[in-house]
């Protein structure tokens, strides 16, 4: 099958933010594009997330980076301070200096206003049609590329399967069918009104404070007319992976001992969403014939690395750029693609892991930590993320 002349399109099973940067991706490469979500409408839950530099290239790259930058707020800086005694323990400049260094700026975005640049850019194609209360049950392939059947039976042809279908994956289950690995950490989300924000931490930042076996977060989203809020607990109960309403009552009773200046962020919700986390073990394979993973599908990661979105954008930009450098062979291309992002995107899984049990740390580690980073220049912290904020499009293939 000569897949550039084919009429069959791409199939994108997933309408996350994974599943539309793949549709956007594959467009420019002068694809159709089916995308098939199974709730009810396109659209997101949560609150804010954080977007690196890595994260506005590959928007960029998409068509779509000034759609963010609209609705993003671009921070002067990221700082953690200790819960208990409310000390400084890191500060990394977010200004003009490095944006230099990286391109791009650092910014805060409301997760709904990430997903509808995405959602309006892949509209504006014409080329990416929607099919909503569809879930993808089943894949079947062969030399013409692949058939998947979804919940009613209905078949759908395409020439090649892109598995953005989030965390608990269909079409990873039926490839590779690992199991989840349940962290036991709670994390609750909320979004509050800037009115109701206290103004001694209406800070343009992303702000964490590490207490034992806990951390929250705040930073401002929406011109800072709101503010997200993020408690993370390890949980006294057995957790199950999954999604539901909080109690103010339960946060409360995970950050006893907590300075008031950071616990008073726990009394402002009225309401929260409780997340009880899970991640994967990082796997060699993506690619399955003519069906890979994309996003949270391939590489679920607990939320302390922040770059669960970014990369999902990342992985849809490689994917694009393996199909453009192969010509549009999909063989070679979804190989090249796999190879390219595996080792990235397994790092950050695993410093997910450890960068947990640094936040949380108590007793003597608690220390150790707090001195891990005195005196360190904005420079050296540069240097130390440069393997994670200095991706970008021409540099993200693997070199053979």
């Amino acid at each position: 099958m000569n897949d550039k002349v084919s009429n069959l399109p791409v199939l994108v099973a997933g309408g996350g933010i994974g599943g539309l940067a793949a549709a956007l991706a594959l467009v420019r490469q002068g694809f159709q594009v089916q995308v098939f979500e199974q709730a009810p409408e396109i659209g997101e839950i949560g609150a804010g997330i954080q977007l690196g530099p890595n994260a506005f290239h590959a928007l960029d790259a998409l068509g779509v980076g000034e759609k963010a930058r609209s609705r993003a707020v671009f921070t002067d800086y990221m700082v953690m301070h200790d819960a208990v005694d409310a000390k400084l323990i890191g500060k990394i400049p977010t200004d003009e200096n490095f944006r230099k260094r990286f391109g791009n700026p650092y910014a805060v975005i409301h997760r709904v206003d990430i997903h509808l640049s995405l959602l309006e850019g892949a509209k504006e194609t014409g080329r990416v049609e929607f099919f909503t209360n569809t879930r993808i049950e089943k894949v079947e392939q062969n030399t013409n590329g692949v058939t998947v059947t979804d919940q009613n039976g209905k078949q759908w042809q395409g020439a090649a399967l892109i598995g953005a279908d989030g965390v608990k994956s269909v079409v990873r289950t039926q490839y590779v069918n690992d199991p989840a690995r349940v962290t036991g950490h709670v994390v609750y989300r909320a979004v509050v009104d800037k009115s109701e924000f206290p103004d001694e931490l209406k800070w343009n930042a992303a702000s964490l404070w590490a207490g034992p076996n806990c951390h929250l977060v705040h930073y401002p989203l929406r011109g800072g007319e709101q503010y997200n809020i993020v408690v993370t607990f390890h949980s006294r109960e057995k957790e199950e992976w999954g999604i539901k309403e909080g109690s103010k009552e339960e946060v409360e009773s995970y950050f006893q001992g907590i300075d008031p200046k950071a616990r008073q962020l726990i009394e402002l919700p009225k309401t929260w969403k409780r997340w009880a986390t899970a991640d994967r073990e990082p796997i060699p394979q993506w690619t399955f014939g003519r069906a890979t993973l994309l996003g949270d599908a391939a590489h679920p990661t607990t939320q302390y690395m922040a770059q669960g979105a970014c990369m999902a954008l990342e992985d849809a930009v490689t994917l694009g750029e393996a199909l453009r450098v192969h010509n549009q062979d999909w063989d070679a291309a979804l190989d090249h693609y796999q190879r390219s992002r595996i080792p990235r995107t397994g790092r950050i899984v695993l410093s997910g892991r450890e960068m947990g049990r640094l936040y949380h740390a108590k007793g003597v580690e608690r220390l150790i930590r707090n001195d891990l980073w005195k005196g360190r220049t904005p420079e050296r912290f540069y240097d130390a993320i440069e393997w994670l904020y200095g991706w970008n499009v021409t540099t993200c293939l693997a070199q053979d």
